[in-house]
């Protein structure tokens, strides 16, 4: 037996503690006067509660109420609700210190003690006290509700344990029904006998037997036992009947005051805590010592048992404890249809295919004290299990099952069959593997027992486990997991994790799934790692899909994880389950208590991301169409994953639509959407949009929505659409917004314009010098009358003015959008859109959808003036145009004239396609295929194949000193030819044939040659080493090897030399 900690907390003294029933939280009150809430699965605190003044020593949760009550020093009982974290009130009437407090299991009933000598009982609806029960005349310690009879039992420091029958009470307090005469009657009497003396509460039993004061007593879940502990440091177990009680026997071993004893809820066992600074365990029917757990500096004062949950929790002088005392999880292995597993002491075997489950072995004899086993490993080919028990530090038995598993499950007997270990698994048909890890050796052994090879492990190890081969195990170390061939006795792989548990292979053996605490490292069969996937909650256990996704549980959730790292939630669980199957909607998993259950799970998220990342385009629209797969969790995996064309089918909101299709450029859709929307924000991110793609009829409209007349000057001037530009002018002139009318005026070089609006603003000076200076005398001398000035009294005038005006588009591409290529539709555009075979309708389409171009110039009245113009639906094609609104009108109405006229130009655009020219094949794509040579290799930079030729023809293995020489030589082919700033230079490539034509026979120039090696290097190199300066002549052959590695010849004659040139100098 083992304490297994799930949780520790780290506080003041804790003098009470309380499990929610359901959810995995704990109370705990502390001596400092705080209350705690502590979620502790998550090891986090929830909230914190502070009303009472001084300690607070008792706390208790209703079984069925968002409710929680304690009592403390203060003499307060407060009721409090978790949901508004608030008290909701306080009930007033102990004169002393509050010791427990407790809720009835059925009734609105809370049971208190107190050192005021009484227990009271308090209808926690009415806000009253309903019952005192006196008798005791010292502190009473505790009192508690028996969980299915009228009764309490009470402890106190007079040394006596009470029972108390509160039948009375109940039947005072239950509501009004149909009464017999005799119940009438003896309702009666009840009342006659409350003038004498409360009869709701009586005295049943009185149970002396403790030396000293009595802390703690409890009823038995299920029979009519007590425990009680006390400062005589014994703890005394107590039977009764209906007619008396009395006391069973004593257990001694406590060395200080005994806090608080309970029984187990599920086995025969008493569980007490004490100020000796220990839990003890207790075997109820040998009333003898079975574990002790102890701590080194922390005081035990409170003991608590969860009222559904294998666990238990104490508190102490530093904080609290959540534990259990044994593993929960079952002993399984899985084999093809088969789930081999023990429950109830008895092996099982469970097929998944008919789901029948019958029992083939009783395990109940194995060792003394029934402990639960702790692995199972099953040998199909000689039908034997390896059954692994933490007993006396680990024990594993060997057990050869029937030929027949139908009929009653045999007796086993384990003569000569059992060994000491802490792993045993098969690793062949008749040999498996032992690990004592005391000694770090594993043994193998044969189906008779008998050890036929011992191996020492190359680090420590903490598991062992299957490789699935013969002669392959995988050794968990606390820092990787070893790939170890037993018969060489070596390691073959390694991989770095974290201590691993559990390992789960695929069906094919390709994949194995390595389960730490919260890691899960999912790898090949040679250990390569795919992904690593980290959770913040204990991970339980795991199975493979048909499919090759790994899905896993962990205390709340069963998830999955995909080759390449994703992962993602397929549903809840309120209690952890440990997987064992997964087949199509189906998990086939067991509970805590050994059943077999099976969990219906909907596999469609994780099979449509598989599906994604294998590119599997049919499944994926398939899903699509049969599925409700929705939410924003999808919409951002696609983002993420760069399908945002497929996110876009699912969505239905604009401004998602709009966004989604801005990344992936789709300007049709952002264009409906930015209508549906009609938001300056959107319009704007559309423009910047449609200008990258070169799409300026849509910049234009984008630009008019939003009034952004700077914007629109300036496409009209880069586009070279003068007409439009000239209306530019005529719209700042009617806007009175001079700056825009000077600019317009300045892209389209019209002087007397300028003139004329340099007069108009008072501007004089600058008129009569633009007018002067652009020969324009006759307005020069006009102006210069209209101020009472001549000619004289002018002077310094600049005699080299010249023309503004800026240089007008060669190209010109107002009347069509930017040449594009030619893109085809994606697999779910062709799926998803019905349009017409006509290859123009998505364009006609567009620029059906773009006809109201020019409209937002209409609407409202946006620019002050006095201007009545129609809205945009009703300026269209074909509308009746409107003649108020003379405003706008100067000879030519601007919002129908644009609607026409960009309509127009997007028919006309939609009408040419461009084809782009073809593109040749890079010439140095011709030097890799045109010659064998590394050299010629080097020179295209094609290193890689370089290196593979060398590696080949030459044995080359270490190709960092030839990185210099590689470098230079691919340097040496090219020569760069700078162009427009904006533009990359251009590439010439220099070949060593210039003179031919035939592609298939041209090769590069190349920096090394051998008539260079011979005539210089290598005579450089001899004269160092006649001067015996043997370093740098190392250095100097040395290179001389490497360049000629790549060199290219062209006589035999050249090719033996270089070998005599090699063979003299190696």
């Amino acid at each position: 037996m083992q304490m297994l900690t799930k949780f520790e907390s780290k506080s003041n003294r804790v003098k009470g503690i309380a499990f929610h029933p359901k959810r995995p939280w704990i109370l705990a009150s502390l001596h400092n006067g705080c209350i705690q809430l502590w979620d502790y699965r998550m090891g986090t605190l929830l909230e914190r509660f502070d009303e009472h003044d001084g300690p607070v020593r008792g706390i208790a949760s209703h079984p069925t109420q968002p409710l929680f009550v304690s009592g403390g020093d203060d003499y307060k009982i407060k009721v409090w609700n978790y949901k508004t974290r608030k008290c909701l009130f306080t009930l007033n009437g102990h004169l002393d210190y509050v010791r427990t407090v407790f809720f009835h299991h059925e009734y609105p009933w809370i049971l208190s003690a107190s050192d005021d000598q009484t227990i009271r009982i308090w209808n926690w609806q009415s806000r009253n006290c309903i019952a005192i029960l006196t008798g005791h005349n010292h502190y009473v310690m505790c009192a508690q509700f028996h969980p299915k009879e009228d009764l309490v039992v009470s402890a106190s420091l007079d040394q006596t344990v009470r029972i108390w029958d509160i039948s009375g009470l109940r039947k005072k307090n239950a509501a009004p029904s149909s009464m017999t005469l005799e119940d009438s009657l003896h309702r009666s009497a009840a009342t006659q006998a409350d003038i004498f003396g409360s009869t709701d509460a009586i005295v049943k039993y009185v149970l002396e037997g403790h030396d000293r004061g009595v802390n703690w007593a409890t009823f038995h879940p299920t029979l009519p036992l007590i425990v009680s502990a006390g400062d005589d440091r014994q703890i005394k177990l107590w039977r009764m009947n209906e007619s008396k009680a009395w006391e069973v026997d004593t257990c001694r071993g406590h060395f200080n005051n005994v806090s608080a004893a309970l029984f187990h809820p599920r086995q025969e066992l008493i569980i007490s805590d004490a100020e000796d600074k220990t839990i003890r365990v207790w075997d109820m029917s040998k009333r003898t010592l079975v574990q002790t757990f102890r701590r080194e500096h922390d005081r035990f004062w409170v003991l608590t048992a969860h009222p559904e949950l294998n666990l238990f929790a104490a508190g102490h002088d530093n904080g609290l404890i959540v534990f259990k005392l044994e593993r929960e999880r079952p002993a399984y292995a899985v084999h093809q249809n088969n789930l081999f597993y023990i429950k109830d002491k008895y092996l099982r075997v469970f097929d998944f295919a008919n789901a029948s489950d019958v029992s083939v072995l009783s395990v109940r004899k194995i060792g003394g004290q029934y402990v639960h086993p702790r692995s199972l490993s099953y040998n199909p080919a000689e039908r034997a299990v390896i059954i692994t028990t933490p007993t006396d530090g680990g024990t594993f038995d060997l057990f050869h099952l029937p030929k027949d598993f139908s009929g009653e499950p045999r007796e086993v007997s384990t003569d000569g069959k059992r060994g000491a270990g802490n792993s045993a698994i098969f690793i062949a048909r008749n040999r498996f593997a032992v690990l004592d890890k005391t000694r770090q050796q594993i043994e193998i052994r044969d189906l008779s027992n008998a050890t036929t090879k011992s191996v020492k492990p190359p680090a420590t190890v903490n598991e062992i486990f299957s490789a699935g081969s013969s002669n392959l195990l995988l050794l968990s170390t606390p820092t990787s997991v070893i790939l170890y061939d037993i018969q060489q006795r070596q390691t073959v792989a390694e991989i770095n994790t974290p201590p691993v548990k559990y390992i789960v292979w695929s069906s094919d053996h390709s994949q194995v799934a390595l389960l730490s605490k919260h890691t899960i490292t999912i790898a090949n069969k040679t250990l390569e790692q795919s992904c690593l996937i980290h959770e913040t909650i204990r991970i339980k256990s795991g199975a493979w899909d048909d499919a090759g996704i790994f899905v896993y549980s962990t205390l709340n959730h069963i998830k999955y994880a995909l080759p390449q790292g994703d992962n993602g939630i397929i549903r809840t669980l309120d209690q952890p389950v440990y997987l064992t199957k997964v087949k199509g909607k189906n998990v086939h998993c067991l509970d805590r208590d050994s059943k077999t259950r099976i969990i219906s799970i909907d596999p469609t998220e994780y099979r449509f991301k598989l599906s994604l990342i294998k590119r599997n385009y049919d499944e994926v629209l398939q899903i699509i169409r049969n599925s409700n797969l929705v939410g924003q969790a999808i919409i951002a995996y696609l983002q993420k994953k760069g399908y945002p064309e497929i996110a876009l089918h699912f969505v239905r909101d604009d401004k998602t639509r709009f966004d989604l299709a801005l990344e992936c450029g789709n300007i049709e859709v952002a264009l409906e959407t930015a209508k549906a929307m009609d938001r300056d924000d959107c319009w704007n991110k559309l423009g910047a949009e449609a200008l990258r793609q070169g799409n300026h009829m849509v910049v234009e409209m984008a630009y008019q929505r939003v009034k952004n007349f700077d914007r629109l000057s300036f496409l009209y001037l880069v586009t070279g659409n003068v007409e439009k530009l000239r209306k530019m002018l005529k719209i700042a002139e009617l806007r009175n917004d001079n700056m825009s009318r000077f600019h317009n005026s300045l892209f389209l070089g019209d002087v007397e314009e300028r003139v004329r609006l340099l007069k108009e603003v008072g501007q004089l000076p600058l008129a009569y010098l633009t007018a002067r200076s652009h020969g324009l005398m006759e307005e020069a001398e006009s102006i210069l009358a209209s101020t009472g000035l001549t000619t004289d009294d002018i002077s310094d005038l600049p005699a080299t003015g010249q023309l503004l005006k800026p240089p007008m588009p060669i190209i010109r591409q107002h009347d069509s959008n930017w040449p594009l290529l030619t893109v085809s539709r994606s697999f779910f555009d062709s799926a998803f859109t019905n349009t017409d075979s006509n290859p123009l309708a998505a364009p006609l389409a567009l620029a059906e959808g773009i006809d109201d171009i020019g409209g937002d110039w209409g609407g409202d009245d946006d620019f002050g003036l006095n201007v009545d113009v129609e809205k945009v639906d009703d300026q269209r094609i074909g509308g009746e145009v409107v003649e108020e609104g003379s405003g706008w009108d100067i000879d030519v109405d601007l919002n129908v004239q644009l609607d026409k006229e960009i309509a127009k130009e997007l028919a006309n655009g939609a009408q040419g396609e461009f084809i782009p020219p073809t593109s040749g094949t890079n010439e140095s794509e011709l030097w890799v295929h045109n010659s064998p040579l590394a050299a010629d290799h080097v020179a295209a930079g094609s290193f890689e194949t370089a290196m593979q030729l060398l590696n080949r023809q030459v044995g080359a293995v270490n190709f960092e000193p030839l990185k210099s020489h590689f470098l230079k030589t691919f340097q040496a082919t090219r020569t760069y030819l700078p162009c427009n700033v904006s533009l990359p230079p251009l590439v010439y490539h220099i070949r060593r044939n210039p003179e031919e034509t035939e592609t298939r026979r041209m090769l590069p120039v190349l920096p090394y040659n051998f008539q260079t090696i011979i005539s210089v290097q290598l005579q450089e190199a001899y004269r160092t080493t006649t001067a015996a300066k043997f370093q740098e002549a190392t250095i100097q052959f040395r290179n001389i090897i490497h360049s000629i590695l790549l060199i290219a010849v062209s006589k035999k004659s050249e090719i033996d030399e270089v070998f005599t040139i090699l063979y003299e100098n190696n």
